[in-house]
């Protein structure tokens, strides 16, 4: 896939000091397109999708809002707490708006893994197959994601 001027712009949104103090690249100084096709590669060759990890990530969101900022017993495998830090960022690729800073953690207690990922990952890995750069300080790894979350494979008629 070629890199795009609107991608430029996008790319150009993520860079350190623009919209985060970090941005969302690291020193990842591949074209944006490159590293989401490479991510998207990395999904499909695990038989899922980015849209069914983010359905994942949102479950259990939607889970931990119930904590009130405590740990919750998800089953016998997981434990979900979800934080809110006041404000509001913005998407680099647009969208719906502006996504509040709030902070997912899920345990899979019988792997004793542990990830962490706000409202703006799920809108990235959701609408834009995006998990951040590589070396970025909030990168997720699709993999991880799959494994923690316990994503299931996509049916497979299902193509992205």
């Amino acid at each position: 896939m070629k890199q795009t001027p609107e991608y430029n712009k996008i790319q150009e949104q993520m860079q350190k000091g623009v919209i985060t103090l970090e941005g969302f690249l690291g020193n990842d100084t591949r074209k944006l397109v490159d590293i989401i096709e490479a991510d998207h590669l990395t999904v499909r060759k695990h038989k899922r999708t980015c849209a069914d990890i983010a359905s994942r990530m949102e479950y259990f969101k939607e889970l931990g809002l119930n904590g009130l900022g405590e740990f919750l017993t998800i089953d016998e495998t997981f434990e979900v707490k979800v934080e809110s830090v006041r404000g509001l960022l913005p998407s680099p690729f647009g969208g719906k708006g502006m996504y509040g800073k709030i902070n997912t953690t899920v345990t899979n207690k019988k792997l004793n893994k542990t990830i962490v990922y706000t409202d703006l990952h799920i809108h990235f890995v959701g609408e834009h197959c995006f998990f951040e750069g590589k070396e970025s300080l909030f990168r997720l790894e699709p993999e991880d994601l799959i494994e923690i979350l316990e994503v299931p494979e996509a049916k497979e008629e299902e193509e992205e």
